[in-house]
């Protein structure tokens, strides 16, 4: 390199002047020339670069403003280093803040051994530079007291601070196996250079700073994303180490949870080195690192475990360790915590990366905790309600009985797994008799119910009316008296909001006379189908199929009313005898059936019933034929909308 020098303008200011990077021209530095020497007013000499040094000011500015990436930073200046100083060893340290020494983040001619050097503050010449804040230039190593002989063919060395803002962020060191190869321009050139890359440096390592939050702030909202869908416990903490592997490159990772029952942390998740493993020992609040996390309710970031009297000693091999309390509602629900091998792997970035997830995990894992519970009360509720489905399933008759002049037929369907409709059939026996069971009883009483409500709440009150009702059976009361003895029973056990409306009817199979009784059911209809005289068969022929078609139809409602029961004391109900003859039927139903709505919302009604009744070409032929009929009408009406009442018919046609 060719320096030449002249001197200054007997400018004072010229003498004062500052250099960016607190570098200053040297104050001891003797003349070049006698010339300079004897020139009137120097002071202190400086260096007038010649055009080929003001072209590499200019291409090192270049370089410096046209790059952000620190890589391709340091590749530049290494070059535009080289192009001034013929060097063969080059690198380029900066200071790790949290160590506080300086490691080698660019080099060429050094060995893999000296590149993973660490150094500390003070020591060898690199060292040295830093932490006295200036150039040291030796021209013999070997006479240099605080070097470090790493590579025993250098002879020579130049260490430039790199300062910025008046903080020593990194060091320039050139190495040369000549001695006496570096020059005081060299030093003052690369003083030059060290002021521009410093805060080059700075800067690119700024943004890299940000781009980095930023690519994690990217992948953290993508990790809460995912693991916000994952409500399986289990495969949500499989999947969460997994994803946090895409910001912190741990080897060992563990995620303990509360456990309320026995008052301690307990390991749900563990892998090291990427496999699965099962750790048996858990933590009590306050114990070890993880335990302390959780007490003081904030991260935990240890340099170095061996040093730390907190930590247990549960794998030889760890050495550094990052804790972090899983907080939710202000309760510490578990901790994360990650494991390395390496002393002061983990770092503040590392920490501020982990504690921002661990709030969204502490909500997924709080979810996942309430989907499981809700899931384990589904299945319990699921077999409570299979297990009262068959209870009344039990409730209700097995069959209907068959007496010698009626035939009945029935159906039952639950709007849910469970419904609130009930129907029974009580043997009355004969008329004065007492309460007995035949195969052919003169006496029925046919009940038809409909309980206030849905699912198992309407299903137990069911059970309480159907038991009452049939401890009141053997009393042979009529109708309405068993209605009113009903309604006082449940009085004395009165549920708020709970009620039934209730059909009760008496058959009498030797005069074919129905007595009924109306606690606020729906009205049954009475279908008398009769075959008129003119069309009946002359005495004595047989009948032809034409003359058994019958000439009417007519449906009409047995107009009969009354209070539901279990709402109002002492309440009375009307009776009504009906005497029906051969083919009239009878058909009881809930409101279900008359309620059932299509998808634009029309009701059933009685009216399309009626028509039922008095159209379909076989609704009565027979008890089940009408109950088949009814059913198959109101299910194409509905046309696949769902069931929102339970539905139930009993039909009885006169014989």
């Amino acid at each position: 390199m060719k320096v030449s020098s002249r001197k200054f303008d007997s400018d004072p200011e010229a003498t004062v002047a500052t250099f960016e990077g607190d570098y200053r021209p040297a104050q001891t530095q003797p003349p070049q020339s006698s010339a300079e020497a004897a020139a009137p007013g120097l002071t202190q000499p400086n260096i007038r670069l010649e055009p080929l040094q003001i072209d590499f000011l200019m291409r090192l500015a270049d370089a410096l403003n046209t790059t952000l990436d620190l890589n391709t930073l340091m590749h530049r200046v290494a070059d535009l280093v080289r192009a001034v100083i013929d060097y063969r060893i080059f690198a380029i340290l900066l200071v790790n803040d949290r160590a506080q020494d300086l490691r080698m983040r660019f080099q060429t001619g050094h060995t893999p051994e000296v590149e993973r050097m660490r150094i500390k503050m003070g020591r060898g010449m690199v060292g040295q530079a830093a932490a006295e804040r200036r150039s040291i230039l030796v021209e013999d190593v070997h006479q240099f007291e605080n070097y470090i002989d790493a590579n025993p063919n250098v002879q020579s060395e130049l260490a430039v601070p790199l300062i910025n803002k008046n903080r020593v962020i990194g060091v320039i060191d050139l190495q040369s196996e000549s001695r006496g190869f570096f020059t005081a321009e060299h030093q003052r050139l690369l003083e030059l250079t060290a002021s521009r890359v410093a805060i080059a440096v700075e800067n690119a390592r700024l943004y890299t700073r940000v781009s980095r939050q930023a690519q994690t702030l990217t992948v953290l909202n993508e990790i809460s994303r995912e693991i916000t869908s994952i409500l399986d416990l289990d495969d949500l903490l499989e999947r969460i180490g997994q994803l946090l592997k895409r910001v912190i490159d741990f080897q060992m990772f563990t995620i303990l949870l509360w456990s309320d029952r026995q008052q301690r942390f307990e390991h749900r998740f563990s892998s090291r080195f990427g496999e699965r493993i099962k750790r048996e020992h858990n933590v009590q609040l306050g114990e070890g690192i993880i335990g302390h996390s959780a007490q003081l309710r904030q991260p935990i970031l240890v340099p170095d475990v061996r040093k730390d009297p907190r930590y247990i000693v549960a794998n030889p091999e760890v050495r550094s360790e990052l804790s972090v309390p899983l907080i939710y509602k202000g309760k510490v629900i578990g901790v994360i915590d990650l494991e390395h091998t390496r002393v002061n792997y983990y770092n503040e970035d590392h920490q501020t990366t982990l504690s921002t997830l661990a709030a969204q995990v502490a909500i997924s894992i709080a979810n996942a905790r309430l989907y499981q519970r809700i899931h384990e009360e589904e299945q319990r509720l699921e077999r409570d309600l299979a297990m009262a489905r068959e209870v009344q399933l039990r409730l209700l008759p097995s069959a209907p009985p068959q007496p010698r002049r009626a035939e009945i037929a029935t159906a039952f369907l639950p709007a849910r797994s469970i419904g609130g409709d009930i129907y029974d059939f009580i043997d009355y026996g004969a008329a004065g008799n007492d309460l007995y069971k035949t195969s052919q009883p003169e006496r029925i009483a046919v009940m038809l119910g409909d309980v206030s409500g849905k699912a198992a709440p309407a299903a137990l009150y069911a059970a309480l009316v159907s038991g009452i009702l049939r401890s009141l059976a053997a009393r042979h009361l009529p109708p309405a008296d068993l209605l009113g003895e009903l309604n006082n029973q449940l009085q004395e056990r009165k549920l708020d909001s709970q009620y039934v409306t209730m059909l009760m009817a008496v058959w009498n199979d030797e005069d074919r006379t129905l007595r009924v009784a109306n606690a606020g059911s729906v009205q049954p209809l009475y279908v008398t189908n009769v075959v008129t005289e003119s069309q009946a068969p002359p005495s004595g022929k047989r009948a032809t199929a034409k003359a058994a078609i019958p000439a009417s139809v007519d449906v009409s409602t047995i107009a009969v009313e009354g209070f539901p029961l279990g709402l109002f004391p002492d309440a009375q109900y009307d009776e009504l005898v009906i005497e029906a003859k051969p083919g009239d039927v009878l058909v009881f139903f809930s409101d279900g059936i008359v309620d059932a709505e299509n998808a634009a919302g029309d009701m059933f009604g009685t009216d399309r019933l009626s028509d039922v009744l008095r159209k379909h070409p076989s609704a009565c032929n027979s008890a089940q034929a009408t109950v088949d009929a009814i059913l198959a009408e109101v299910n194409a009406f509905q046309s696949g909308t769902a069931h929102f009442d339970d539905e139930t018919l009993v039909v009885l046609r006169v014989l």
